[in-house]
């Protein structure tokens, strides 16, 4: 079963994390993003810019509409996301617990229920 763990975060809370403790966090999750696509379980680790980087795009008469935003109405925000292979819902929530700061900060865990197939398993 796949599943994607989410974390979340605010420029208030980066803005207060030492600057000298970023390598070492960043060795952290370094680390087990290594442990866990070795175990195969990881397929992918992707932190995300900050909101004020983030677009809206829609379509308009069939061309992109992009507009600044999202204009967001709370303070967090999504800021990385991993991609999991797990056997069981309870490996996930091991790995979820296992990430680094998952002792200060919640990991959002959601199960996902669909994926498209592959280019060569739908004949494309």
């Amino acid at each position: 079963m796949k599943y994607v763990a989410m974390i979340y975060g605010n420029q208030a809370k980066w803005d207060s994390f030492p600057a000298e403790e970023w390598p070492a966090a960043i060795a952290r999750q370094e680390a087990f993003n290594a442990k866990y696509r070795e175990t195969g379980e990881l397929f992918g680790a992707y932190g995300l810019a900050d909101a004020a980087a983030a677009q809206l795009v829609r379509r308009a008469d069939g061309l992109p509409a992009v507009t600044d935003g999202p204009y967001l109405e709370t303070k967090e925000y999504l800021a990385s996301f991993y991609l999991l292979d797990c056997e069981s819902l309870e490996r996930a929530q091991e790995i979820a617990a296992d990430m680094p700061f998952a002792d200060v900060e919640p990991v959002e865990l959601w199960p996902i229920l669909h994926e498209s197939p592959a280019a060569d398993a739908a004949g494309v």
